[in-house]
C-alpha cells in the first residue's frame, strides 16, 4: 500500500473518530457526565487536527477542483451507494436504517445541485450571492435563503433548522 493510500485511510479514520466522539459527547452530557462530555469533545477536536494534517499532506485542489470532487462524491452517493443501502435495509426490514438512508440520499442530491450552482458561479469568477444557509438537524437538508416551515425531506418543523455561520 502506498503512503498516499495510508494518508487517505488515516484521514477517513480520523474523520470518523471525530464524529463518533462528538456523538459520544452528546450522550455523556445527556447521561449527566459533563466532564466526560468535555473529554470526548477535546478528543474529537484532536482527531480533526489529525485529519486536517493528513489532508494537507495529500494536497487539495483549487475551488473548482474541490467543487467537482464534491459533486462526484455526492452523485456517487445518491446514484449508487444509498440506493443499494436502502434496498438492503428494506430486505432486512430495518425501517430506521431505511429512513436514515433515504434522508441522506435525498439530501446528497440537493448538495449535488448546490455544488453545481457554486461551480457555475466560481467558473464565472464570482462567489455565490450572500444569503443565509440552514441545515435541518434531523435529515441534513441544506437550504440557501430561509428555512422552510416544514422540511421537504423529513417533515421536521422549521425550529429544527440551524443557520450555518
Amino acid at each position: 500500500m502506498a503512503t498516499s493510500d495510508n494518508l487517505r485511510e488515516a484521514f477517513a479514520g480520523e474523520s470518523q473518530a471525530n464524529q463518533t466522539y462528538m456523538s459520544d459527547a452528546k450522550k455523556a452530557k445527556a447521561d449527566g457526565y459533563p466532564q466526560v462530555a468535555k473529554l470526548f469533545r477535546a478528543a474529537a477536536a484532536a482527531e480533526t487536527v489529525h485529519a486536517q494534517a493528513h489532508l494537507r499532506v495529500l494536497g487539495t485542489k483549487d475551488t473548482v477542483g474541490n467543487l467537482q470532487a464534491a459533486m462526484s462524491g455526492e452523485e456517487s452517493e445518491f446514484t449508487s451507494m444509498y440506493p443499494g443501502f436502502v434496498a438492503q435495509a428494506e430486505q432486512e426490514g430495518n425501517q430506521q436504517a431505511v429512513m436514515s438512508f433515504r434522508n441522506a440520499l435525498a439530501v446528497e442530491r440537493i448538495h449535488y445541485g448546490l455544488y453545481g450552482e457554486a461551480l457555475n458561479a466560481v467558473r464565472s469568477g464570482k462567489d455565490l450571492p450572500a444569503a443565509a444557509i440552514f441545515v435541518c438537524g434531523v435529515c441534513g437538508n441544506t437550504v440557501i435563503g430561509a428555512a422552510p416551515e416544514v422540511c421537504p425531506v423529513c417533515g421536521a418543523p422549521k425550529k429544527r433548522f440551524s443557520e450555518i455561520a
